[in-house]
């Protein structure tokens, strides 16, 4: 009898393992999973599918986050790029989403809710910790800009509306002030840029392999077709394609051999698709990027070749041509890209900046204007957007985070060893701030919280650098500098 109980306990034991009990647990949450979105899909309810596949993914990252939350990070940068994929809201770029609230439940939005979430914590942990947490002007001057959206949403007349685009925007500077404690030295700033152009990587590919297929991921607006990759705008999708191009040419001539390769490849599919998003905005900011990141590397071999993709573009995408025509054409048009938008624009900006007046001081909230203009559209100027919606204390953090963009870029450039692959991120962070800051001023680079999440990470990569002690320039030779561009 003895025996036997002996022989029975082992036996309950792996029954009733802990372990089993989960893979089991999991692979029957699993299963379930699969059929509901199965179902759902066959019947045509998009939302059915995506919530289920988000909440299942939701889990895991949350577990994810609360056990490795360096890890967590840098999947959300390679994974971000492809979230709007599964977006279950329509477009809004530009104008007001007729969704309004119903964004809440895109997967974008509950990711951000996590990441704030899971951020708030392991920031909490990290003071208690250390006493401290590191800091840059940067970084003051971001949270004010997150700081004011915030205040400015509570006093908007739809608050629900208001706060969304609050969070969302809090989404950025939490994201840089979490990269910057992560980042303590070039080894992990590698690590953060490998994130962030793996998420290149998976944006081509996705947009590489239905071009293939001969179904290309695009959007038809007017009398042209722009592709809109992963994201659900050509404009997203070429403001992201900007920020990469500028600061892949920064980088390259200090990478690895096949490092440079595999970058190289990148670069021309990221030029190519840019050119087919048609997007003036990125175009032009992707050309002044470039050419003071050519400066800053002193090459005049990459003016020339940047002069000879400009040429070539043109003529082998003859699309571009004719949009940039359409800015002397005598018709303003606003959300229909078949007119002069230019004069469309000046035209709106005058409207538009009457509406402070009910409240200079924090303005009429963030994402408020398209909502109380009879075009329902977005500013298209984030400096006006930011005296508008939040009012003079919103336009002065956003001022002041500006100049924190170009203090930042211009200390990393001095503290960046020559050379060095320092140097080739504090240039290339250089280029996307001076790309920045242009664009800002005839769009809603502000809006596109995704490709934000990219510039701010490689804000706090210059952030690290500009941090670091000046070089000893005695005697010190450039090194890499021979590598072509």
């Amino acid at each position: 009898m003895e025996q036997h109980t002996q022989q029975v306990t082992p036996l309950m034991a792996r029954r009733l393992d802990p372990a089993r009990l989960l893979t089991g647990g999991a692979a029957l949450a699993a299963a379930v999973v699969a059929v509901v979105a199965g179902v759902s899909m066959a019947a045509g309810d998009r939302r059915g599918m995506v919530l289920p596949l988000a909440a299942v993914a939701g889990i895991a990252v949350a577990v994810l986050a609360l056990t490795r939350f360096a890890g967590y990070v840098l999947l959300m940068l390679a994974v971000r790029s492809c979230v709007d994929l599964f977006k279950l809201t329509g477009p809004s770029a530009g104008q007001a989403d007729s969704a309004g609230t119903a964004r809440a439940v895109d997967p974008s939005t509950l990711l951000a809710v996590l990441f704030l979430l899971a951020a708030g914590l392991w920031l909490a942990a990290q003071l208690s910790r250390h006493g401290r947490l590191r800091g840059s002007p940067l970084g003051w001057a971001m949270l004010l800009v997150g700081a004011s959206s915030v205040v400015s949403a509570l006093g908007a007349s739809r608050p629900a509306n208001s706060l969304l685009e609050a969070l969302r925007i809090l989404t950025v500077v939490v994201m840089f002030v979490v990269l910057e404690q992560l980042m303590p030295d070039t080894a992990a700033i590698r690590r953060v840029l490998l994130a962030c152009y793996a998420s290149l990587v998976l944006a081509l590919g996705y947009t590489v392999v239905l071009s293939l297929l001969g179904n290309p991921p695009a959007e038809v607006k007017g009398d042209f077709t722009r592709i809109s990759g992963t994201f659900s705008q050509s404009t997203t999708f070429g403001r992201y394609l900007m920020f990469m191009v500028i600061f892949g040419f920064a980088v390259y001539r200090f990478l690895g051999r096949r490092l440079r390769v595999s970058l190289g490849v990148l670069l021309a599919l990221s030029l190519l698709f840019l050119l087919l998003t048609n997007t003036r905005s990125a175009l032009l900011g992707a050309a002044i990027g470039l050419v003071v990141v050519a400066a800053l590397h002193r090459s005049k071999r990459m003016l020339v070749t940047l002069c000879v993709v400009a040429v070539a573009g043109v003529a082998l995408v003859p699309a571009v041509g004719e949009r940039f025509a359409q800015l002397g054409a005598s018709r303003a048009v606003g959300g229909d890209p078949t007119g002069n938008t230019l004069a469309w624009r000046i035209g709106y900006w005058t409207e538009i900046v009457t509406l402070a007046d009910r409240n200079p001081v924090t303005g009429i909230g963030p994402n408020m204007t398209q909502r109380e203009t009879d075009e329902a559209k977005k500013p298209h100027n984030d400096f006006l957007r930011a005296y508008v919606e939040t009012g003079l204390l919103g336009l002065g953090a956003y001022l002041l985070m500006l100049f924190a963009f170009l203090h930042t870029a211009r200390r990393a450039l001095r503290r960046a060893p020559p050379g060095s692959f320092e140097r080739g991120v504090a240039v290339g962070f250089t280029g996307c701030a001076a790309a920045f800051v242009a664009v800002s001023a005839a769009s809603n680079v502000i809006s596109n919280v995704v490709t934000l999440w990219y510039f701010v990470a490689f804000a706090a990569a210059a952030s690290v650098i500009a941090r670091q002690p000046a070089p000893n320039l005695t005697g010190e030779q450039p090194r890499g500098t021979s590598v072509p561009v």
